[in-house]
């Protein structure tokens, strides 16, 4: 197929929603109807294709992100299904970032819960466009309205029902599509394969007609041609809607709505056609952005096999000791063999193999081309985030967005003998997972090991266990803290030594000042530049921020806060670029000092459904654990407490909740930001 027209008809979209919405099970009904498998695999019993890991099937979770490709009215379907627990929200973002279009599926009892909140906003953030599924119709306590509610007013989106639910709960039969405006079954003996359409029953008759109506003034919103016909009460085409639904939907204006029951085999294929029909193909999105690194102008990239090659490397996995690089190519294509620049690293490397990925399987091609996500061996000096393009014409895109770790643990292998085998075990870990980091303390020689939350430390050292045959003892989960300062602080430091036979002469002035929360470590010169020439600019900004590395309180590392160098003293061929270093070195100990130091600890956002009747015991004990209640919102059937509390207070609390309750309520827990520690609870 040539290139415009291949890519006219590729579509790389994501599954994404909190844990538990049915994402996987979704996504083995759509491999099963586009033929891509010929049975379904069952998340709850350990089978489903896209959890492959043996933790996945262990856990009914999805822990990895797993691309595949199939086909479905003549399109091909490049997907990947993402993960819904935050421990595991990195993979959500690196696939967003290489997406052009998502499927976001939500729980019809559940509605718009906090890891869907996360992932929207995550897809917001890349101008992703969407459309969700309203899953779980055949639930106890399902309800199609309350989720498109939800959608307004948590997600600030303006959702389109283009089919509606027949019946809910143990009445959901089938759907009525609003766009044809007939009602549609599946068959139960081929497993949904097979569907029908029919007139629209009696008892939908008023709901397909309010819904129909919504849906043409939608369309006249964002299509003129319709609007008139519209405002004439003339009958619209199929066709005509369906233009308008694609051209709101690629604006962000609106966002297509489907329901359905991936479990009981009702409601995906509608999706199916919505995302050939709606969804963005490679050539429907504005070309790719870069900075040129050798010009340092922005340059843009088509989605054009004929263009020079442009990829982004977001996603490493470790298969058998080789490095699996997933690529998104923007433009250009590769070709087995073929050499090529890794921008970021700035060297070349080779294309060993191209493989086109089915999870955990793989079909070797000898080429791929613009628009297209592939695996690739070969890349040896690859990371997460880099950037692969022709030597000739290099373009460094956007990296992908890195979360920090929120807790910590140490780990030590059971013999002295694996301790080689441990490190190089955590070298191929992080090279995987950006948001694992592992040090060993200069204080007590302990390797410690840090990630997102207790599921992801706990997912880790079970993978050393099964994948690498090595047995470590866990220590007790520590938290992450940060550092900052309180006020600000003028300091002026001189440093006159003689080092090695040398007079190290320097002076510098400096003040140090608190930045906003979240605001990150800041550095500027006013100084004149007979007094700190502009060529030592460079050095004193890494002598500064070396000095925030490891703050006054407890050694965490320091944030928030801001570094003006007002003067300094330096004479030609008295004064030396050490001397001014150093001098720089010992101010910024200084002030932290003077500054009013204080520890910053990670605030988790919990959120847990509960009865009502244990509303009590829930608040009582998040009050006990220094939480704060933001909200509390009755829900169909169970009322929600929406919290935030210091992490140090949170390990264990599963178990606690799960006490208080008989077992009846649950929580999720994610990140929300750093705060001062109150020491009166510590």
């Amino acid at each position: 197929m040539a290139g415009e027209a291949r890519l006219r008809k590729t579509r790389n979209f994501g599954v994404v929603a909190h844990i538990d919405a049915g994402k996987t099970t979704f996504t083995e009904r759509v491999l099963f109807y586009t033929g891509r498998t010929h049975k379904i695999g069952e998340v709850h019993d350990g089978a489903a294709v896209m959890d492959w890991m043996e933790e996945e099937q262990e856990r009914g979770i999805t822990i990895t992100s797993a691309a595949t490709t199939c086909q479905w009215n003549g399109h091909w379907l490049n997907i990947i299904d993402t993960p819904g627990h935050v421990d595991f929200t990195i993979e959500v973002e690196r696939s967003l970032r290489v997406l052009d279009g998502v499927v976001a599926v939500f729980c019809a009892v559940g509605g718009v819960e906090p890891q869907s909140e996360t992932v929207w906003r995550q897809a917001d953030r890349y101008n992703v466009p969407k459309i969700a599924f309203i899953n779980k119709m055949d639930r106890i306590g399902a309800d199609f309205e309350c989720v498109l509610g939800q959608m307004r007013d948590k997600l600030g989106a303006n959702p389109l029902p283009l089919t509606i639910p027949w019946g809910a709960e143990e009445r959901f039969r089938g759907v009525v599509d609003l766009l044809t405006m007939e009602a549609i079954t599946w068959s139960e003996a081929d497993q949904g394969a097979t569907f029908s359409r029919g007139p629209i029953p009696a008892e939908m008759a008023e709901a397909a007609a309010q819904g129909r109506e919504r849906l043409l003034e939608a369309c006249a919103e964002v299509d003129d041609s319709v609007m008139e016909r519209y405002l004439a009460e003339e009958e619209i085409p199929p066709k005509d809607i369906k233009a308008a639904v694609r051209r709101g939907c690629l604006s962000l204006a609106h966002v297509p709505v489907f329901a359905g029951s991936a479990l009981r085999n009702k409601g995906v294929q509608p999706v199916l056609d919505a995302v050939v029909d709606y969804l963005p193909s490679p050539l429907d999105i504005p070309p790719v952005e870069g900075v040129n690194p050798q010009s340092g102008e922005v340059e843009m990239r088509l989605a054009d096999d004929k263009a020079p090659l442009a990829a982004l490397a977001y996603k490493i996995q470790m298969d058998q000791g080789r490095k699996l690089v997933y690529l998104r190519i923007y433009s250009g294509q590769l070709q087995t063999g073929a050499d090529v620049f890794n921008v970021v690293k700035g060297r070349s490397e080779k294309i060993s193999r191209i493989l086109r990925m089915h999870a955990n399987k793989r079909e070797r091609v000898e080429e791929a081309k613009a628009g297209e996500i592939v695996g690739v061996m070969g890349l040896k000096d690859t990371s997460t985030g880099d950037t692969i393009s022709a030597k000739d014409r290099p373009i460094l895109l956007d990296p992908i967005q890195v979360y920090e770790p929120v807790i910590s643990v140490a780990v030590e292998p059971n013999t002295v003998g694996d301790q080689d085998k441990l490190d190089q075990c955590l070298i191929r870990l992080a090279d995987e997972d950006p948001t694992f980091r592992f040090r060993v303390d200069q204080d007590t020689g302990q390797t410690i090991i840090s990630g997102m939350g207790e599921l992801h430390l706990e997912v880790l050292v079970h993978r050393m266990e099964r994948e690498f045959n090595l047995k470590v003892n866990v220590g007790r989960p520590q938290v992450v803290y940060r550092e900052t300062i309180g006020e600000a602080a003028r300091v002026e430091e001189t440093f006159d030594r003689e080092l090695g036979g040398h007079r190290e002469l320097g002076q510098v002035v400096l003040t140090l000042a608190p930045n906003p929360r979240g605001g990150g470590n800041t550095f500027r010169v006013e100084a004149a530049e007979e007094a700190v020439p502009q060529a030592l600019h460079a050095m004193l900004e890494r002598a500064a921020m070396e000095s925030l590395a490891s703050g006054p309180v407890m050694g965490y590392p320091v944030v928030d806060t801001g570094v003006v160098v007002l003067g300094g003293a330096f004479t030609p061929g008295l004064s030396t670029e050490l001397g001014m270093r150093m001098a720089c070195s010992l101010a910024m100990r200084r002030a932290l000092d003077a500054a009013q130091p204080m520890l910053l600890e990670p605030v988790m956002l919990v959120e847990v459904l509960a009865p009502e009747e244990f509303m009590g015991e829930v608040i009582g004990d998040m009050n006990a654990r220094g939480g704060s209640i933001e909200a509390i919102e009755p829900r169909q059937g169970v009322t929600v407490v929406q919290a935030k509390a210091p992490l140090r207070a949170m390990f264990g609390y599963s178990t606690s909740l799960r006490s208080a309750t008989q077992g009846r309520a649950v929580f999720t827990m994610q990140f929300s930001h750093y705060d001062r520690v109150d020491e009166k609870r510590r």
